[in-house]
């Protein structure tokens, strides 16, 4: 039987009974779910798809592969991508825990991931028994590694530090990896929430100053969860690499990965909305200015954080006695351990909570300052 470490979150236990102490109530910065209401217009979708008693398509609508497409030339300025080598997938978690299997990734084989790290890279090449190494530059590892690498992780905008890589830092990834015909897939679920110099846009791995105008070897996976909302729907997809969908598709055929037609429609009319996301946007930028500077005010320092819904910071300490220190005002942030060696000192502290919430945070860490 395969044994997965424990679920890191579980950890948190005995500081969210500490911070349950508190006389005004947790503030949960931790996880990061979206607390603002799903848009009426993606819900009226929803409903209006409610009627599907057929099986729906594993490739997805085509009208959604369209929509998807429209959005890639519209937002992350990828125009050579086509409908057919689009899919919708069950929330963008389950397509990075199998696509090493479904990219026939196995022992001997090496998964490379960022320093820091959302932990679902790593479960996915334990579940084939591949190697996981994390390094941020595929030079820094030895001859024998490249070697062996099969699959490249990139994550940016990142989680959980925020930090975003330029269109020469991407391509200089992908250059290396297709020198070892390596796959490349880009974890880009925050691309929409760039702030100060990548507000307008944040690279793609699929847009031309980085790709080359070829998309072999090169997926984007991409969310809605926190852009529209909809974390309860799983709505997200994988889009690029035409050598690869064809097989991408028939393995989830195989194994019964199908996204309900009626969040297939919501997802169609959320990605063709661009509005109801710079609303959402606007929300999550007011709680960062207010909640950034009362971080620093208490003695965090904050690193990156140039896009995306967390802040990543360090008071120069162990991660968990930052933990319990913010676990006493009554607040939960994600101990930076949870991402990799690389996290040590650091925690996540999340804007994801309600306006009321941000302030009371804001309050305490300026009280006890």
């Amino acid at each position: 039987m395969l044994t997965l470490p424990d679920y890191p979150w579980d950890t948190l236990a005995p500081y969210r009974k500490l911070a349950a102490e508190h006389p005004d109530g947790v503030v949960d910065l931790s996880i990061g779910t979206p607390v603002d209401p799903t848009p009426a217009v993606i819900q009226d979708a929803l409903r209006a798809a409610a009627d599907a008693p057929g099986y729906p398509g594993t490739h997805g609508t085509p009208a959604l592969r369209e929509a998807i497409a429209a959005w890639y030339v519209r937002r992350r300025r990828s125009p050579d991508l086509q409908a057919q080598d689009i899919m919708p997938t069950i929330g963008s978690k389950e397509l990075v825990a199998w696509l090493p299997l479904f990219l026939g990734l196995g022992p001997g084989d090496i998964m490379v991931r960022p320093l820091v790290a959302y932990p679902t890279y790593d479960i996915g090449a334990l579940l084939v028994g591949a190697e996981s190494i994390a390094a941020d530059s595929l030079r820094d590892l030895t001859d024998d590694q490249r070697s062996r690498v099969k699959l490249v992780w990139t994550n940016s905008p990142g989680n959980p530090t925020g930090k975003v890589l330029d269109a020469a830092g991407l391509r200089e990834i992908v250059d290396d990896a297709r020198s070892l015909g390596a796959v490349v897939a880009a974890d880009e679920c925050y691309a929409e929430l760039g702030w100060g110099d990548w507000e307008e846009h944040v690279p793609c791995i699929l847009e031309p100053a980085v790709s080359g105008g070829d998309l072999t070897n090169l997926l984007s996976v991409y969310s809605l969860s926190k852009q529209s909302n909809v974390a309860g729907y799983r709505a997200s997809f994988v889009a690029g690499a035409p050598n690869l969908m064809p097989t991408l598709i028939n393995s989830r055929k195989h194994t019964g990965m199908i996204m309900p037609y009626p969040v297939q429609e919501a997802l169609r009319v959320a990605i063709s909305d661009d509005a109801h996301v710079q609303v959402q946007k606007d929300l999550y930028r007011a709680r960062r200015e207010a909640l950034k500077p009362a971080l620093e005010a208490f003695g965090f320092s904050v690193h990156f954080s140039e896009a995306g819904l967390y802040l990543w910071c360090t008071a120069g300490k162990d991660s968990w006695e930052s933990i319990q220190d913010l676990a006493e005002l009554g607040i939960i942030a994600g101990p930076g351990v949870f991402y990799g060696d690389a996290g040590a000192g650091f925690v996540r502290v999340s804007l994801t909570a309600s306006d009321e919430r941000i302030a009371s945070a804001v309050s305490r860490l300026t009280k006890r300052n």
